[in-house]
């Protein structure tokens, strides 16, 4: 009985800070600026100009998350194949500029590569000719790339680590090469921690507004921009909530797709 005492707080805090904002987005988002009931906010968002705008979002964070998972499977695969003691101290390497606040590790991407940044001064004293390299899509993806890549790397090590070494052992004994062995043990035991990774890379990739606005510039719009820009600067708080409401249910739908990959839900491992 006491152990429930304990959850109390963490079940008030939950109710204030997660459902009551979410039941005022839905409220929002089914509601006109006078409180009537209508589906005009919906309607709007199924417009072209917006579709595009989500669409553009996903398609950028869905690259993000590729080179991710390119990127951060074999950094985690590297991690597990190291003694405990030095895998803790290479993974203190993707951990440490997470202690640094987001917007500063953003805007240090900034001087890099604007006009004037070190890249291009780089190129300039070599005799090559100066790259446009801020505000394109390449940037936003570089930055996504750069701040998720720590939630990709460490569900997957965090898999690989606990995976019982017997198997690799007894596939290896059996005259399994190194190919063979990652295809058939390595790859199908570490699908939780890949899944786990894609869902926190994928979801703040699709819905940030930082990101695309320092690195893409005024002329970049990405959903995350639009919702910002809907109760920051037009007011109209019924139309962000709707595309809350939809960037919300896209995220919902491509994590259930990723689930359904997942045909090994009882293995140990992962995030969820």
């Amino acid at each position: 009985m006491r152990r429930r005492y304990f959850a109390y707080p963490y079940s008030i805090w939950m109710v204030i800070f997660i459902v009551v904002p979410m039941l005022l987005v839905l409220y929002y988002s089914f509601t006109d600026g006078s409180g009537a009931f209508t589906l005009e906010n919906f309607q709007k968002f199924f417009q072209p100009m917006y579709l595009n705008i989500l669409w553009r979002s996903l398609w950028l964070a869905f690259i993000s998350t590729a080179l991710c998972l390119l990127i951060g499977y074999p950094a985690a695969l590297a991690l597990a194949s190291k003694d405990l003691s030095r895998a803790k101290a290479f993974s203190v390497l993707f951990i440490v500029p997470m202690w640094m606040n987001f917007l500063l590790r953003t805007y240090a991407w900034v001087v890099l590569l604007e006009r004037t940044g070190i890249i291009n001064s780089w190129l300039t004293a070599l005799g090559l000719p100066m790259q446009t390299l801020l505000y394109t899509d390449g940037a936003i993806i570089l930055g996504m790339v750069y701040n998720f890549l720590p939630f990709m790397i460490l569900p997957i090590y965090s898999v690989l680590r606990k995976m019982d070494r017997s198997y690799i052992e007894a596939a290896e004994d059996l005259g399994a090469n190194g190919l063979t062995v990652f295809r058939k043990i390595t790859l199908p035991m570490s699908v939780p921690g890949v899944i786990s990774g894609i869902t926190m890379v994928f979801m703040p990739a699709a819905s940030t507004f930082v990101i695309s606005r320092l690195l893409g510039g005024s002329k970049t719009m990405l959903i995350g921009d639009l919702i910002e820009n809907q109760f920051l600067l037009t007011g109209d708080m019924n139309f962000g909530s709707a595309l809350s409401v939809a960037l919300m249910l896209f995220i919902l739908l491509s994590m259930a797709i990723m689930n359904a990959f997942d045909k090994n839900k009882k293995t140990t491992g992962g995030l969820w």
